[in-house]
Parts: C-alpha cells; structure tokens; sequence
C-alpha cells in the first residue's frame, strides 16, 4: 500500500508563509500519480486546496488560495510540496495530501486512493 507522510505544519503568524511537504513511498510510481492536497479545518467538512496531474502536471486551485498557494512536484524525491503565502487565520486546518493513481488530477477527494496522516497549520491573529 502507498504510505505518505505529510510535514512542516506549524504555528505562524498572519501574513507568514509555509511550505508543506508530503513523501511517498519509494514503491510509489510517483510521477504518473496525480497528486493532490486537502484540508480539513475545525467544525468544517474536508476542502480541496490544490491539485496536479501526473500525465501533464497542470495544477488547479481552490479560489480561496489562488495567489497565495503554489503547488509543486519532485517527482525523482518522491515528494510533494505546498507553498503557501499570505497565511490568514482562516487556512488554519489539518492539512493532507492524497494519491489518485489514474493520473487525473481532481477536486473530490474520494477519488483519490491514498491519504496521509496530516500536518497541522495555526495561523495566529
């Protein structure tokens, strides 16, 4: 089964920036999976945040984030990254990344196969 594991979360003051990693196993076929992050924040239900395919690598974004998310591959790590700027107390959440091993990137998380453990993000006011 694909393991990911999810990390850099952390507490950060509004206006402050992150990056968000997520490593794969190595028996992942990591560059042909679209891969995706989501987050959960409290009381609300799971949100998409970003996407990108693993046939031609097009990213797409929640609203919310375009602008200030950037999300990114390193397909010879085995890793995904989400760079996130401008924090606002609003993006504090759980946030987790996820496989789809058909490549098509999406915003429904339950078509995608494999999920981390998630990463905690506190924006402070």
């Amino acid at each position: 089964q694909v393991q990911l594991v999810e990390s850099g979360g952390g507490l950060v003051q509004a206006g402050g920036s992150l990056r968000l990693s997520c490593a794969a196993s190595s028996r992942t076929a990591f560059g042909t999976y679209a891969m995706g992050w989501f987050r959960q924040a409290p009381g609300k239900e799971r949100q998409f945040v970003a996407g990108i395919s693993g046939i031609f690598g097009t990213t797409s974004y929640a609203d919310s984030m375009k602008g200030r998310f950037i999300i990114s591959r390193d397909n010879a790590k085995n890793t995904l990254y989400l760079e996130m700027n401008t924090l606002k107390p609003e993006d504090t959440a759980v946030y987790y990344c996820a496989a789809r091993p058909d490549g098509r990137a999406g915003s429904v998380g339950l078509e995608y196969d494999f999920w981390g453990q998630g990463t905690q993000v506190t924006v402070s006011s």
